[in-house]
């Protein structure tokens, strides 16, 4: 620990892994999650109690996704945002709406399992889609609430023009720092517990009974190493990291200095990276949840293959007539 001189932090880290990030994203994003969103709306009679809730994870996807273009120009522009103060603040607004609320409807989806897989009875016929399009007003209205307080932190700074905090300005940075713990608490790791606990009782529940159908038991396998996925790469890295960058850049303002400071800041922005991977990675829910679009999703696997097939056939093995 130095109490005179910071090591030097690499921000331009940032201006160049991000905006690759970010492209991809947009590209896989909008592809998988148009396919999946279209394939739902077509098939709306359909849905069931939980993909309300993947319709709703696909949405609060699109948004998100279509801030990207933005932030992306202001990354490759050496950090300096052109697009105002208030845009600046909903772009980071619309990223909290994507991340808590995908956290909230992939908790509903575990909860509407396991009633589903350990209650059968209780719940057969009382839960209607009315109760699943209630539930996700409520998550995106909790959502929005929690991430309202974000808006009233400084996003941009007169002394630093161009700039476009994803959290805020060095001033404020201990009391962004106790927002962010309680945000994290409330939107990341209570959802974990009860996510966890569901699918917990779940495996514990299939395991125990031979008679359990194996195609139920396969896809509840297979839903439980997606979130798992998820959270294990998007959500807990994001979270962690996230809070022990703040906490790094309060113990700076105060002059107190650790060498790993650096490694942090950079750390950081990776989770960042791999926080926005859940706008490509959620369609996976559409993958386990829908056996249309799997069928589409073979079915244009094979169309791939037999157009590859064609092309590698030179002229020298068509036969002559």
């Amino acid at each position: 620990m130095n109490n005179t001189s910071c090591p030097r932090v690499s921000f331009d880290f940032t201006g160049r892994f991000l905006p690759p990030v970010f492209i991809l994203v947009l590209i896989i994003g909008l592809v998988a999650n148009g396919w999946g969103l279209k394939s739902l709306l077509q098939n709306w009679r359909k849905l069931g109690n939980v993909n309300v809730f993947v319709l709703n994870l696909g949405l609060a996807d699109i948004l998100y996704l279509l801030t990207l273009p933005f932030l992306v120009a202001y990354y490759l522009n050496k950090s300096t945002w052109i697009f105002g103060d208030v845009f600046c603040k909903m772009t980071r607004f619309c990223f909290n709406l994507n991340l808590y609320g995908s956290i909230g409807f992939l908790t509903c989806i575990s909860v509407y399992r396991y009633l589903a897989i350990v209650h059968p009875m209780k719940v057969l016929g009382r839960i209607t889609v009315t109760h699943s399009v209630a539930i996700s007003v409520m998550v995106w209205v909790s959502v929005a609430v929690q991430s309202l307080p974000d808006m009233f932190y400084t996003k941009t700074y007169r002394n630093k023009p161009g700039k476009c905090y994803d959290t805020t300005h060095k001033t404020y940075v201990e009391d962004y720092l106790k927002y962010s713990l309680g945000r994290t608490l409330t939107g990341f790791c209570i959802p974990l517990l009860i996510t966890l606990g569901c699918y917990g009782h779940v495996i514990v529940v299939l395991c125990s009974k031979n008679t359990t159908d194996k195609v139920l038991k396969q896809k509840c396998l297979k839903l439980l190493f997606i979130l798992i996925l998820l959270f294990s790469v998007c959500y807990i890295p994001f979270h962690l990291l996230k809070n022990l960058n703040l906490w790094s850049r309060a113990l700076d303002k105060k002059k107190i200095c650790h060498e790993w400071s650096n490694g942090v800041y950079i750390a950081h922005q990776i989770s960042r990276g791999l926080v926005c991977l859940n706008s490509a990675l959620n369609p996976l829910v559409y993958l386990h949840g829908n056996n249309d679009i799997t069928a589409q999703l073979r079915q244009l696997l094979q169309r791939a293959r037999q157009a590859v097939m064609r092309q590698s056939i030179t002229p020298s093995q068509i036969p002559l007539v």
